[in-house]
């Protein structure tokens, strides 16, 4: 579209898009009424806990995947695959389609096993990387590799959110919305981390390795996070019954 219409025209679409979604949030969002006792001194006390901040560093370093490889993707098909400029758009779009996949099967794993998603898709988003780094100097293997990589990494979106809500039960408003924050570093680390690294040299596919190292560290701040989970839940136990929860 910006390319035929002008690049203005992709922000007035974005925009005509953002009025239909949020029609739709009003007609079919069921309305969910303030919880009781809930008060600004409670939400900022959830920060408090060491185990949400490993989780909003699971989201930040999960997501920065997708842009570390996305942000470049143009000069990695040009340059690496062989594709023509024509093209980009095409694997662009398989690889949202892959995000449309990946993005409900998460959902649904999360619901029946929610660290184990959490796991899982992070998991993913490195072994994916990984492939992909070999995959991008074939045309077939690149296109279906990218799908696979969408997949991936959209479906690090609804199990993360979840475990933030889950480690700030009781207070989950503020630190929902935080996690949006957390989300946008990632937006932002991962560009970062992959331009320097073809500023220095290291070419176009340096930043699918920034992706791996991202996502490997993603999963190491999931796993400590469910190590203090249990850490927590144990304590929680042990604790007399009627004692105050902390």
């Amino acid at each position: 579209m910006g390319q035929a219409l002008g690049w203005r025209s992709t922000f007035w679409a974005v925009g005509a898009i953002g009025v239909v979604v949020l029609l739709g949030v009003l007609r079919l969002v069921p309305f969910t009424p303030v919880m009781e006792g809930a008060n600004l001194r409670s939400e900022l006390a959830v920060f408090k806990r060491g185990r949400l901040w490993l989780a909003y560093g699971a989201t930040a370093l999960g997501w920065a995947p997708a842009l570390a490889v996305v942000t470049y993707i143009a000069p990695m098909l040009t340059g690496v695959t062989g594709f023509s400029d024509g093209a980009v758009p095409i694997v662009l779009v398989l690889f949202g389609v892959g995000m449309v996949i990946g993005t409900p099967i998460a959902g649904r794993l999360a619901d029946r096993a929610l660290m184990p998603a959490v796991y899982g898709v992070l998991a993913a988003v490195t072994a994916s990387s990984l492939v992909l780094l070999f995959a991008v100097h074939s045309k077939i293997a690149a296109v279906a590799m990218f799908i696979v990589f969408g997949a991936a990494v959209a479906a690090v979106i609804p199990p993360v959110q979840a475990k933030v809500m889950a480690t700030a039960e009781g207070a989950p408003n503020l630190a929902s919305a935080s996690n949006i924050s957390a989300f946008n570093i990632g937006n932002a680390l991962g560009p970062f981390l992959g331009g320097m690294t073809i500023s220095a040299g290291l070419g176009y596919t340096s930043p699918i390795w920034v992706a791996a190292l991202l996502g490997a560290g993603a999963l190491v701040f999931a796993l400590l996070c469910g190590l203090a989970d249990t850490r927590h839940h144990t304590r929680a136990a042990a604790r007399p019954s009627g004692a105050q929860k902390v």
